[in-house]
């Protein structure tokens, strides 16, 4: 291996020069190029939440180096901007694993059979390749070892379960339930049970040899949506061995410059080649806008089809971008269900500057949900909480003591932007002052959703447009 092919393979920078071969024609490029950017967007836009966390001490999002847990002992608000579509139920932790010196052991304490927990573990795909927790492990805690691809060592006795991912680099998203604002205290007290080391230490034996110190690349402002995306994807899938089911897709992507761990500098490329390549990207945006519409808006795809294992996925990249795009780092379906509200029971994108909204559901026809369930409210221009007079981002299950039923025993919320009448207000969620979407979720859900006997109610302009 010569001197450069040797310091690319020890830690390999975004470069200035292209090294791979551009063959493909305009037309092929074109192709390769959709393809390419619905295979990875998923991959990239984690990298951005990687980067910010994990490496850019300075961000005002950053949780802890690499292998060590960063604690958030809130809720999300509209202050937080790491990722799209927060979660505000669940206090969050994170840890970004680096397993390519060795396995990381997670470590869980036991905590109160009435509360939900989970750590989602996440591939550098944005696949959730196992799951620690309530529905998976239960409340007693453990001892659990995440190890990488190319790792051959042999489960240690006092492992309670060996779980391993298909890239070197992993995330470990951890949620706690919080009932109110009263029970942070107790939250805090589970989080610092949440123990990570590497297997060395928990065995107490010599460390292996550190791994390479890795140069991680910047992001850039338009990062994901131009050309720049895949120099991005070529310096992660470096951490990724190839799948052999991937093999002659990536052979695809090699006919534009795009290769696992070969600088991409889309700027030094031919007019032509660049144009075609721009192309590919528009024809994937518009291929999932048509797919969104058709399919997401009206619920004949739902959460659970986004979200999941390499197997579950089978090779759907659109369904993978599509996850990744409205919602990243969503729950498997055994997990938690998410139900989107983007249009109106009209088929009309809901927006609170035009209409205000009720959202009904029938006595004894409330989410069904073994933890529990929870609607939250997002500005639709930047996929964020949104920011209100009350600091409701959400009503939730543990809410219902503090809601005002109908007569009939049913249930009523106020989607507005505007305050609805005082004797309305304790079952008003703000909306923006323009689009917006909610995002139901029901964690560990019963058997009827996923069946389809439980139907979700839509969202009923209650309102004239608004001059």
């Amino acid at each position: 291996m010569n001197q450069r092919l040797l310091l690319a393979a020890l830690s390999i920078p975004l470069s200035t020069s292209t090294w791979a071969d551009f063959s493909a024609t305009p037309e092929e490029a074109r192709s390769i190029a959709r393809e390419a950017y619905l295979y990875g967007f998923p991959v990239v836009e984690m990298y951005k939440t990687l980067y910010t966390q994990a490496v850019d001490k300075n961000s005002p999002n950053f949780k802890a180096p690499f292998n060590r847990i960063g604690n958030t002992a809130k809720a999300f608000t509209a202050k937080d901007t790491a990722f799209v579509t927060p979660n505000a139920d669940t206090p969050y932790s994170f840890v970004w694993l680096d397993l390519r010196a060795e396995p990381v052991v997670l470590t869980l304490p036991a905590i109160d059979e009435h509360r939900y927990y989970s750590v989602q573990l996440i591939d550098a795909y944005t696949q959730n390749f196992a799951y620690l927790g309530t529905r998976s492990t239960g409340n007693n805690g453990g001892h659990f070892l995440i190890a990488g691809p190319n790792w051959q060592g042999q489960q240690p006795v006092a492992i309670d379960r060996l779980l391993r991912s298909e890239t070197n680099i992993a995330y470990a998203l951890y949620r706690t339930q919080l009932f109110d604002e009263k029970d942070l205290d107790k939250v805090k007290q589970i989080q610092k049970g949440y123990k990570v080391e590497p297997l060395s230490h928990y065995v107490k034996q010599k460390a292996p040899p550190a791994a390479p110190n890795i140069d991680w690349p910047k992001p850039t402002p338009t990062m994901s949506d131009t050309p720049d995306l895949f120099r991005y994807l070529a310096f992660m899938l470096q951490f990724a061995p190839p799948q052999e089911v991937e093999q002659d897709l990536l052979a695809r992507f090699a006919k534009i410059g795009l290769e696992a761990g070969k600088p991409f500098n889309p700027n030094e490329l031919p007019a032509s080649q660049r144009t075609a390549l721009e192309d590919g990207i528009a024809d994937a945006k518009a291929e999932f806008a048509r797919f969104k519409k058709d399919k997401v808006d009206s619920h004949q795809v739902s959460s659970g089809d986004l979200f999941g294992t390499r197997d579950h996925l089978n090779g759907n990249y659109l369904y993978r971008y599509a996850g990744a795009n409205m919602g990243i780092f969503g729950n498997s379906v055994e997990e938690a269900n998410y139900i989107g509200y983007f249009v109106d029971k009209n088929g009309q994108p809901v927006d609170a500057s035009k209409h205000d909204y009720t959202l009904h559901f029938d006595k004894g026809a409330l989410p069904p949900a073994d933890a529990f369930w929870s609607l939250t409210m997002y500005d639709g221009k930047n996929k964020l909480l949104v920011a209100n007079p009350l600091n409701r981002y959400l009503i939730n299950s543990r809410m219902l003591p503090g809601l005002k039923l109908d007569a009939d025993g049913g249930l009523t919320l106020y989607v507005q932007h505007k305050a609805p009448a005082s004797n309305l207000q304790s079952n008003w969620l703000p909306a923006p002052n323009g689009p917006f979407y909610g995002v139901l979720r029901l964690y560990l859900p019963k058997p009827e959703v996923t069946s389809g006997e439980w139907k979700m109610p839509l969202l009923t302009p209650v309102d004239q447009p608004k001059q």
